[in-house]
C-alpha cells in the first residue's frame, strides 16, 4: 500500500519519509526471524482482514514489525507509547507506506492523549501496547469499542503488572499475551538490549567516561541486571540498590556492591532506575547526593524518579545539553535529570539494537496470530505465548547466527520422561 492524500496521521514532516526508509532499511538486515515471519505471512495471510491498533516506540524495529504484520492481510494505525521515543522519520516511512501514524517527538501530554485515541478510532479487533495505554483507556472512557477487541499482546513488563491488576480485579475484557514473559523476549531484550542501550543513552547525552564512575542501578530484574553487568564491564564502580532479598543476593554474587538507596545516595555518580515502580529516587535521595550527579531513568514510565520533588527543592533549572536539565537545589549542589525522566535509551538515544528487537518483534506477530487462531477458546485474562513458538523463535534466531544445536536422542527422550530409571 502506498499512501495518499486520505492516509490520515499526525507526525512531524513527511519529508523526512526516505530518511526513515533507509533507517528501516538498516535494521532489516539484523532482523532475520521477523522478516522469515514477513515471508511466511505474505503467503498465508493470517491476518487478513484484522485490524490492528499498536501502541509502540515508532522506531526503525518497529517499522519492521509494521512491515510483517501488513504483508499477513492486516490493516494497522500506530501511535507512540511513550512521548519522548518516537523517531519522526519513521514516523513518516509508515505514512508513506500507507500506515495511518499519530506519534511526534516531545509530544505534550495532551497530544499523546490524542494520538492514542486516533489509533482506536478505528475499532480494531487486536492490541499492541508497550506499557498498556490503549487497553487502559478501551477499559476506561472508550468501553464502547470493546466489543469488537479479540484481544492484544503487551510488550514490557511495566504493562504486564497493570494488565494483572486489571485481571485480579477481575475486569479485563479480552485475553492478552504476555510477550515480554517469552524467554526470547524479557532474557535477551530487557538483559541485552536494555544494558547496551541504557548506556548508549546516557553517553550520548552526557559525554562522560563511564570507567571510574560509581554507577546505581536502582531495581535488579532483568534490566538491572544487564544494565550493571555493562556498566561493570565498561569499568564502572557498581552498586544495586534492591528490595527483594533475593536479588539482592544475586547482584553481590555478580560482582556489584549492594547497600540501601539511602546509603547509594551520597557515593554515586550516576544513577539509573529500573523498578518498574514509583518514586525510586526520591526527594531525601536528592538532598543527599554529591554536586554534578546524573540521575537516569530506564523503567517505561518517568514515575521512577520524584520529578516532582526535584523541582520543588531546586532555585532553578536550565537545559545545559540536549536531553540534559541541570537543577540547582537549595544546598547548593547541582543534579543533572537526563531525557526528562522518561526512557534514556529511546530518548536519547535509539533504543535496543535491531538484532535484539528481532526476537521481541516475532513475539508480537506470532502473538497476532495465535490469538486469532484461538481467541474462541483464550479466556479474558493474560497469557504466555505457547513454550513451543518461543523456542521456534530461538531455533529461527540461531539459524540466522550460522549456529546449529543439539536434539536429543529418543532414547534421552525417554529417559527423562520416565521415573523408572535410578540409583538401582
Amino acid at each position: 500500500m502506498t499512501a495518499t492524500a486520505a492516509t490520515i496521521h499526525d507526525i512531524k514532516s513527511m519529508k523526512l519519509a526516505r530518511e526513515g526508509q533507509l533507517r528501516a532499511e538498516w535494521a532489516a538486515r539484523e532482523m532475520a526471524v521477523l522478516r522469515s515471519i514477513g515471508e511466511r505471512f505474505a503467503k498465508d495471510k493470517p491476518l487478513q482482514g484484522v485490524r490492528i491498533a499498536g501502541c509502540l516506540h515508532i522506531t526503525a524495529e518497529t517499522a519492521n514489525l509494521v512491515l510483517a504484520l501488513q504483508a499477513g492481510g492486516a490493516d494497522i494505525r500506530m501511535c507512540a507509547s511513550n512521548p519522548l521515543s518516537t523517531q519522526d522519520d519513521i514516523a513518516a516511512y509508515l505514512v508513506s507506506i500507507g500506515i495511518p501514524t499519530f506519534a511526534i517527538k516531545g509530544e505534550d501530554g495532551a497530544t499523546y492523549k490524542k494520538h492514542l485515541l486516533s489509533a482506536l478510532d478505528f475499532k480494531p479487533h487486536l492490541t499492541m501496547d508497550d506499557g498498556a495505554d490503549l487497553v487502559a483507556l478501551l477499559h476506561g472512557e472508550k468501553k464502547d469499542l470493546l466489543p469488537t477487541v479479540i484481544g492484544g499482546m503487551e510488550e514490557t513488563t511495566t504493562g504486564i503488572i497493570r494488565l494483572r491488576a486489571l485481571a485480579a480485579e477481575g475486569k479485563l475484557k479480552f485475553p492478552i499475551i504476555a510477550v515480554n514473559d517469552s524467554d526470547t523476549k524479557h532474557m535477551f531484550d530487557n538483559r541485552y538490549g536494555t544494558g547496551q542501550s541504557t548506556l548508549d543513552g546516557i553517553v550520548r547525552a552526557t559525554n562522560m567516561l563511564i570507567t571510574g564512575k560509581t554507577v546505581v542501578t536502582i531495581g535488579y530484574g532483568w534490566c538491572g541486571r544487564g544494565f550493571a553487568s555493562r556498566a561493570k564491564g565498561m569499568g564502572a564502580h557498581t552498586v544495586v540498590c534492591e528490595v527483594n532479598p533475593v536479588r539482592a543476593l544475586e547482584a553481590v554474587m555478580d560482582g556489584h556492591t549492594v547497600m540501601p538507596m539511602s546509603q547509594a545516595a551520597t557515593v554515586g555518580d550516576i544513577f539509573v532506575t529500573v523498578t518498574g515502580g514509583m518514586h525510586a529516587i526520591g526527594a531525601d535521595h536528592f538532598e543527599s547526593m554529591k554536586d554534578g550527579a546524573v540521575v537516569a531513568n530506564s523503567g517505561h514510565f518517568n514515575v521512577e524518579i520524584d520529578i516532582k520533588s526535584l523541582e520543588k527543592m531546586s532555585e532553578s533549572k536550565r537545559r545545559v545539553r540536549p536531553f540534559v536539565d541541570e537543577y540547582a537545589l537549595e544546598n547548593g549542589r547541582k543534579v543533572f535529570l537526563l531525557g526528562e525522566g522518561r526512557l534514556i535509551n529511546l530518548a536519547a538515544a535509539e533504543g535496543h539494537p535491531p538484532s535484539v528487537m528481532d526476537m521481541s518483534f516475532a513475539n508480537q506477530a506470532l502473538g497476532a496470530e495465535y490469538i486469532m487462531e484461538n481467541h474462541k477458546k483464550l479466556k479474558p485474562g493474560v497469557h504466555r505465548l505457547p513454550e513451543e513458538l518461543d523456542r521456534e523463535i530461538a531455533r529461527l534466531k540461531l539459524a540466522s547466527m550460522g549456529m546449529k544445536f543439539d536434539t536429543l536422542t529418543d532414547a534421552q527422550a525417554k529417559y527423562l520422561a520416565s521415573w523408572e530409571s535410578g540409583t538401582v
